[in-house]
């Protein structure tokens, strides 16, 4: 299959001794609100944080016209140029949504150092029968899922009942939706989710550092 490296687009130092890439969904550019809150809030943590889009995003910014997702091929290769462009040893892959699962499923042939995914999307909208977690169950690679607690995608309760590897880490946002966002009764704001989302990223990706570093 042809391969061709995506633009990066680079947040924070370029000396951090982790580096994070990071995915979106399949609505939202790398440039939409979410991303970029997420990007600069790793960056002002000290981590490099390298956006990229997907090649049918790239289509949908040239010509404004709406497509479909490119296929699961593409896309999985997609993230496997970018981590050999930045190099595995010292990277944590990351996405949004379809970002995130795309980068679950070739996170253990690539050897990076951490995986984290934002909204993982367990089912299909409206289909929690259909599950996307076979793989999950045997995923070796140290993984952080931060999800909203009434994700539509799947649920605490929901989740709480799937059978997923030991190396997976969840963190749940209280109230959150697929995007992080509460209700207002709950208190709480969509910015407080997704910095929580954030300071548990950075979190993550400092344990993994400091686990291989010894």
């Amino acid at each position: 299959m042809p391969s061709q490296t995506p633009e990066l687009l680079f947040d924070g130092p370029s000396n951090s001794p982790v580096a994070i890439a990071l995915a979106h969904g399949a609505g939202l550019s790398r440039e939409a609100p979410f991303m970029a809150h997420v990007a600069t809030g790793l960056a002002a943590r000290g981590y490099r944080v390298a956006r990229f889009n997907f090649p049918y995003m790239d289509k949908i910014q040239d010509t404004g016209k709406r497509r479909p997702p490119d296929r699961l091929p593409v896309l999985a290769q997609t993230w496997r140029d970018v981590i050999a462009e930045l190099g595995a040893e010292r990277l944590v892959i990351a996405g949004k949504s379809l970002g995130g699962r795309v980068a679950s499923l070739v996170a253990d042939e690539a050897g990076v150092l951490g995986l984290v995914a934002l909204g993982y999307p367990f089912h299909p909208s409206g289909r929690p029968e259909k599950t996307r977690t076979e793989h999950l169950a045997a995923l070796r690679t140290p993984t952080l899922i931060c999800q909203g607690t009434r994700d539509p995608l799947g649920t605490i309760d929901d989740v709480t009942t799937y059978e997923l590897s030991s190396s997976i880490r969840l963190h749940w946002l209280e109230d959150g939706d697929h995007g992080f966002k509460p209700r207002k009764a709950s208190g709480r704001t969509e910015a407080q989710n997704i910095d929580e989302a954030v300071a548990a990223v950075a979190a993550f990706a400092q344990d993994r550092c400091e686990e291989v570093s010894g």
